[in-house]
């Protein structure tokens, strides 16, 4: 019997693009460094980066500005755009969003408004950790690199500061490989490594905020590769699909549990891969006379 596992050799494993979270006070840098980067799809939620100092930037960096008038301050108007960039061929290999925290805390106040007097228990919090979740898994399988742009919040214990942290979704730190502080020393800009997965960034560590001294310790090859497009499900296939779950008695949560597996919202976020893998085993699990040879 041929063995269903599915595992491959470590090195066989392709490396992703980089997927950083940056904060830290006004005006150290932060926009600046991410502007750096190849290609940027520039997302600008602060409606800052309209200045012509920022546009300037934008311009010698061949970078496209999606501003407020285009809709970065609509949730979901930004997860739609990373889709289009996760699926659509394009120039683009650098996707910075600028900042995440207004984005997040935008969500928040509206919600907080349309809930008044039964705002209760973080309810007004609810949707947004929603969108955000939906926002991570997209970042986490797009092939570009992703800047995160936050503020900076203090960090409290027993009512005592202990540092400061990025004035975000407390859990989004977790999801991302990388999370640098930035820090103004002198005429030179400083990041601090506050949490890290990758070797080149040692937790604890600090370096230069330059692009170079980044693209030196990610890989510039991987940064500065080509992006390939995620090939979403055919209709075809979602027909497929829609119509063996009429037919096929799953356990409760079962299919949700596939749809989180691939990181999907929507039989429709399958890539053609995970499609005809979801087709392959709602076949086999079809009554004897139904199946297909």
């Amino acid at each position: 019997m041929p063995s269903k596992l599915k595992a491959v050799k470590p090195k066989t494993v392709e490396p992703s693009k980089a997927k950083v979270l940056v904060f830290g006070e006004a005006g150290v840098g932060k926009t600046f460094f991410s502007l750096d980067f190849p290609s940027c799809f520039f997302c600008d939620s602060e409606g800052g980066a309209s200045r012509s100092h920022y546009t300037d930037k934008l311009e010698k960096a061949g970078a496209m500005y999606f501003g407020v008038e285009q809709g970065s301050q609509d949730f979901n108007e930004i997860i739609e755009q990373v889709k289009a960039l996760a699926t659509e061929k394009h120039q683009f290999k650098t996707l910075v969003i600028d900042s995440i925290t207004k984005l997040f805390n935008n969500e928040i106040a509206k919600e907080a408004e349309r809930l008044g007097d039964k705002n209760a228990f973080g309810a007004d919090k609810k949707p947004v950790i929603a969108k955000t979740r939906q926002l991570l898994n997209w970042l986490e399988k797009i092939d570009m690199n992703v800047i995160l742009i936050a503020h900076e919040s203090k960090e409290w214990a027993n009512e005592k500061q202990i540092g400061v942290k990025a004035d975000v979704w407390e859990k989004m730190a977790y999801e991302l490989d990388l999370v640098l502080n930035v820090k103004r020393q002198g005429d030179s800009r400083k990041a601090f490594i506050k949490k890290s997965r990758l070797q080149g960034f040692p937790d604890g560590g600090h370096f230069d905020l330059t692009y170079n001294e980044f693209a030196k310790r990610y890989g510039k090859d991987i940064i500065e590769g080509e992006v390939t497009p995620i090939i979403l499900a055919t209709e075809s296939q979602v027909a497929t699909i829609k119509q063996l779950l009429e037919v096929v008695k799953l356990k409760e949560g079962e299919f949700d549990k596939w749809l989180t597996a691939a990181g999907a919202e929507t039989a429709e976020e399958f890539n053609t891969e995970q499609a005809a893998g979801v087709i392959k085993v709602l076949q086999d699990k079809l009554p004897k006379t139904q199946q297909t040879t």
